[in-house]
């Protein structure tokens, strides 16, 4: 069960990196529009927004990796905090912004956290 706790806290970790390549990076171009659904202009006018939140997604990433890569207990402590905080963000962006982003984000959360619960 601990192999595939880290293998599901790997997978977030990654897919929080290419939110992070996607917001930052991508937003204006083909696949930060289609992500987003914005034309041109409004993917420009929302572009620094944008970034912002990649921002944050690069955070959870790097805290993810530093969960994994940190010995116990303070390896499990840090992969449970930033686990339960994609969690909350996947909720309430799923909630608020766009129901897609409940199976996006806060189910791989969720599926992470439980798995890296269960192995301990």
């Amino acid at each position: 069960m601990e192999t595939t706790a880290h293998v599901l806290v790997g997978l977030v970790a990654a897919l929080h990196a290419y939110i992070l390549v996607l917001e930052m990076f991508l937003w204006e171009k083909k696949p930060g529009r289609e992500l987003s659904g914005f034309d041109a202009a409004l993917a420009r006018a929302t572009a620094p927004l944008a970034a912002n939140q990649g921002l944050y997604n690069g955070f959870l990433a790097a805290g993810l990796v530093w969960g994994l890569a940190a010995g116990d207990p303070t390896g499990l402590r840090v992969q449970v905090f930033f686990l339960a905080c994609v969690l909350v963000a996947g909720l309430y962006g799923g909630l608020t912004t766009n129901r897609r982003i409940l199976v996006a984000q806060a189910l791989p959360g969720g599926l992470a956290l439980a798995a890296v619960l269960l192995a301990r």
